[in-house]
């Protein structure tokens, strides 16, 4: 969801320029899991630890919350954040990586973070060559004052949405007009340069998501198309598709194609889903005229908000938020193939606590309610040749002053809208502490004469999705993320982002989960789940598309500290609030050679980076199979030849006869300690070959080596967390 913009700059709380700001870890606090009871994937956290820290003195809180299935094959802990000292005003939000070679003649590695300072209006260059201290480049990327392709000039007060950046240093920003309605921009820079802007290219209205394609040849707009906010105009959400240039420099305003839905209009060539929501629009605000009138309703209803790419480049993938839809889109012809709708959770079997009033933590089923998974951030990855998509499912509402869907449940009945059908299963839980605090729309669950509401439609589903490529879900975390961070911080039970409290959002949307990053390590590939209100970042095993498992929660708030808006000191102590954009940074590309997450947190204003420490795979032992023996045919024995013993003299003081076998002793005074001629390693008289020996002696070296590298993999991880 984008975040509403100031209507003027705010003010930081710092009277000094943001700078890095990091803290010693102190010990972790630990307590084990067990004051609420799990279910679902939320059970195996019952096996970690957590803790909840004391007051911090900087964005890097001395004990983050933490949940982890097994600490020991993964571990994700925040290691150096970025303050701008802005609260709440969206001063840190979508982040990017980048790491390439300078321009100069140095040719140094830089290890740059681009953050969306929508608070600003700019997209700030961040230095992670130290990642425990990242720290200002000391410039800012031009996006205003830029002259387009098209001859527009790119206005003073227009604000920058979205950044990525190509392997070679190639950027776009996403820049949304002064006017939200009107057209908007994609400005070019050089991610190893100073910020200065290459050019542009005009793009649709509110462009709020720009993204490369993975071969870098194209780049795909999201534009969102938001109304004004009393509805007298609403543009229409479209998709750009611009052919980027195979250097580093801007594109021509012909390389830019767009697609619109203008097939799914009725009577068009494509059928639209009626499961799709299209509702609200200028029609329901009543601001259709004779000199505005309404060609094309559902173009101006759907609003594209984020997009992600198949593996070719060949296929994307959008969400449509509040059409609670996906848009399929063939990429080389730039046209929207599909529309798919993305269904609902049933809240009668996937729990969750609907109520700020019921007292605490309440997660159980309710019928008569089912939850939009209306989709924020997605992303993608390619799994034996077929595509995944994984969607963040935040939630959200059309709730603008000339026309607003929301509504309490307790305030269905009242003002000229619909109570709720006392036939409705959800009739007789209309309490606060039941459905009554719930916000629901008002758009959707009518009974066929529309006289009330059979069904209570929710914004979100407080989980994430797996979908394949056709956009039918394999996977849901169900109730997954209610239960975990219910374990992990009781007494801040879905907090809110700007105050810490018990049960702020359970009316609303729980958690929150708005952003959402890929990441493949070891051959595994994990997604990174942010939670926009209570704060922290899920993680998911999602190797295996249909069987997602959760690995770890880690939050690096400190919900003790003071109110974060009261001072410069109280808001580093809160450490981050209200995580918004995730990039994963590989190993290959990190400063530190191991894997990475870099997260903007809207509210705190901070951009924290994240270690992720997976121990390296042991490479199992080989093992020689199994050799059959040979076959040892005995050879021929002569007969022995009997000799007669000598005739000894008596009186010569000659002892018995030898022990030994014949021929084992050398006769008499000597034969018991004769000597034996067969060889020590006899088996039944046979020797043992070395590869009969192979078969059991090289298994058991291997063995051996592995357990040893296993051992020494745990002391080594066990000496750091002291040294910690």
């Amino acid at each position: 969801m984008r975040a509403r913009r100031p209507a003027s700059r705010p003010t930081t709380l710092t009277s000094t320029p943001a700078s890095a700001s990091t803290s010693s870890r102190a010990a972790r606090v630990r307590r084990p899991l067990g004051a609420v009871a799990l279910t679902g994937t939320a059970a195996l956290a019952a096996a970690g630890l957590i803790g909840l820290s004391a007051p911090a003195s900087a964005a890097v809180v001395a004990a983050p919350i933490e949940v982890f299935a097994d600490q020991e094959a993964f571990d994700l802990q925040p290691v150096g954040s970025y303050e701008t000292g802005t609260f709440d005003a969206s001063a840190a939000e979508i982040v990017e990586h980048w790491t390439g070679p300078a321009r100069d003649a140095s040719g140094a590695t830089l290890h740059r973070l681009l953050v969306v300072n929508a608070a600003e209006a700019v997209v700030e260059v961040l230095d992670v060559d130290d990642p425990q201290a990242p720290q200002t480049a000391g410039f800012t990327v031009q996006t205003t004052g830029v002259t387009a392709a098209d001859g527009s000039v790119v206005p003073a007060g227009a604000v920058a949405n979205s950044v990525s950046v190509r392997a070679d240093g190639l950027g776009a920003v996403a820049v949304e007009s002064d006017d939200k309605t009107d057209l908007g921009w994609v400005v070019f820079f050089d991610a190893a340069g100073d910020g200065g802007a290459l050019g542009a290219v005009r793009v649709g209205s509110l462009p709020d998501m720009v993204a490369f394609s993975p071969d870098g040849a194209r780049v795909i707009v999201a534009n969102e198309g938001e109304p004004a906010e009393d509805y007298s105009v609403d543009p229409e959400g479209t998709i750009s598709v611009v052919d980027a240039p195979a250097t580093v420099s801007a594109p021509a305003q012909s390389a830019v194609s767009t697609a619109d839905f203008h097939d799914f209009e009725v009577g068009g060539s494509s059928v639209l889903d009626p499961e799709v929501r299209i509702f609200g629009g200028r029609e329901d605000a009543g601001t259709v005229t004779t000199e505005s009138p309404l060609l094309f309703p559902v173009s101006e209803n759907l609003e594209p908000e984020y997009a992600t790419f198949s593996a070719d480049g060949a296929t994307a993938w959008v969400s449509l938020q509040e059409a609670n839809a996906l848009a399929i889109v063939d990429v080389a012809s730039a046209t929207v193939t599909e529309v798919v709708p993305l269904g609902t959770v049933d809240r009668a079997v996937v729990p969750f606590d609907p109520s700020d009033r019921d007292a605490g933590i309440a997660i159980g089923t309710w019928a008569g309610v089912e939850g939009y998974l209306m989709p924020d951030t997605i992303a993608s990855y390619e799994v034996g040749g077929s595509t995944y998509v994984v969607t963040a499912n935040e939630g959200d509402s059309r709730d603008w002053d000339g026309y607003s869907e929301v509504s309490r449940v307790s305030a269905l009945g009242r003002g000229g809208v619909p109570p709720v059908c006392a036939t409705s299963p959800a009739a007789g839980s209309l309490a606060p502490a039941a459905l009554g605090r719930l916000n629901v729309t008002t758009a959707n669950g009518l009974s066929a004469d529309g006289s009330c509401y059979e069904t209570l439609y929710t914004f979100g589903s407080r989980s994430f999705s797996i979908l394949d490529a056709s956009g039918q879900q394999v996977f849901d975390s169900g109730s997954d993320f209610e239960e975990v961070t219910a374990a992990a911080a009781p007494e801040f039970f879905n907090s809110n982002h700007t105050e810490s409290n018990l049960d702020g959002r359970s009316d609303d949307k729980g958690p929150e989960p708005e952003g959402v990053a890929l990441g493949e390590i070891d051959g595994r590939t994990y997604a990174f789940i942010g939670f926009e209100r209570v704060g922290g970042i899920a993680v998911y095993d999602v190797t295996v598309p249909t069987a997602a498992s959760f690995v770890a929660y880690v939050n690096n708030r400190d919900f003790t500290a003071p109110p974060a808006d009261a001072s410069p000191a109280a808001l580093s102590a809160a450490g981050d609030l209200g995580p918004e954009g995730l990039a994963f940074v590989p190993a290959a590309d990190s400063a530190t050679g191991e894997p990475m997450l870099a997260v903007g947190n809207e509210v705190s204003g901070t951009t924290t980076l994240f270690a992720i420490t997976v121990p390296a795979a042991v490479e199992p032992p080989v093992v020689v199979p199994p050799v059959d023996p040979p076959v040892v045919v005995d050879p021929p024995v002569d007969p022995p030849v009997v000799v007669d013993p000598p005739v000894v003299a008596p009186g010569d003081g000659a002892g018995a006869p030898g022990a030994g076998a014949p021929g084992a002793g050398t006769g008499a005074g000597t034969g018991g300690a004769g000597t034996s001629t067969a060889a020590d390693t006899t088996r039944d008289g046979l020797a043992y070959t070395g590869s009969e020996l192979a078969t059991w002696a090289l298994p058991l070296a291997g063995g051996l080596v592995a357990l040893g590298a296993v051992l020494l993999v745990r002391a080594r991880r066990r000496a750091a967390r002291l040294r910690a």
